[in-house]
């Protein structure tokens, strides 16, 4: 089946919060995709309007931070990369959800139209979703709508093998956010595989989700085996969303890249 990648809906945040990112999860349900046996013939984005003060909304179903550097990912795998801007909010915050005027959900849903418009024979919609219903539920009830398949391969899967898995695999993702005690301003642009062993020890100690599923930190991918090229940061610079003295929320605005062969 030919699948478009969303790229990403969001982890979950602090109570119920969900596009392709460019992160991790979404990266390697691609992966997973294709050794199922999927073909991924294109991306697919949402990001915030073109504001220096709007690269982090409070969105509860996009991840937004990173969203200047995606393009690059497309660049890497050499597909066709579709984008729209996020439009609405969240009007309606319900687990469950119906059409809504206004609503972030109908962003997804003409985003992934367009694609289905250029790419009639897309079946599919390879989604990082792990553990939130919520975002489960809205990218269920727009591949409805389409006609799409929705393809979640990580969908519940232990949180703890699944990042020793992605490090294993060649998922080299860096941290672009983090918000939870134990992370901070030190381990932005560290790898996956840099961080696992503090990830993991931070899970044992104060229960935080090693793949920030609670909204512990957010990632950007700069290489992985799909790319034909890698992903390089030429600048950029960390910014302060909240200033807590407990569990600061920091990420890093990502100015400038370039792709190079590997």
């Amino acid at each position: 089946m030919k699948v478009v990648a969303l790229i990403r809906p969001r982890a979950d945040r602090a109570v119920a919060p969900a596009h392709f990112s460019g992160g991790k999860d979404s990266t390697y349900n691609m992966m997973k995709c294709v050794e199922h046996g999927h073909e991924i013939a294109a991306l697919a984005h949402a990001h915030p309007p073109h504001s220096a003060d709007k690269e982090e909304l409070d969105s509860f179903l996009f991840q937004t931070v990173g969203s200047s550097a995606v393009h690059a990912i497309a660049e890497c795998m050499e597909l066709p990369f579709y984008y729209r801007e996020i439009r609405g909010t969240a009007v309606t915050q319900a687990l469950d959800y119906t059409l809504t005027e206004d609503d972030e959900t109908e962003d997804l849903f003409a985003l992934l139209a367009e694609v289905k418009e250029h790419h009639p024979d897309v079946g599919g919609v390879s989604v990082g979703a792990i553990f939130s219903s919520y975002q489960g539920n809205r990218v269920q009830h727009v591949c409805d709508r389409l006609g799409l398949t929705m393809l979640p391969y990580l969908w519940h899967r232990d949180q703890t093998e699944l990042l020793q898995e992605m490090v294993s695999d060649g998922v080299n993702a860096i941290l672009i956010k983090v918000a939870a005690l134990g992370l901070g301003r030190g381990d932005l642009g560290q790898t996956l595989g840099q961080m696992a062993p503090k990830l993991l020890a931070l899970h044992e100690k104060y229960g935080i989700h090693p793949c920030g599923e609670g909204g512990e930190f957010e990632s950007f991918t700069l290489d992985c085996p799909l790319f034909k090229k890698r992903i390089v940061i030429d600048e950029s610079q960390v910014v302060t969303h909240s200033d807590d003295d407990v569990a600061p929320v920091l990420y890093l605005s990502i100015k400038k890249v370039h792709v190079e062969p590997k």
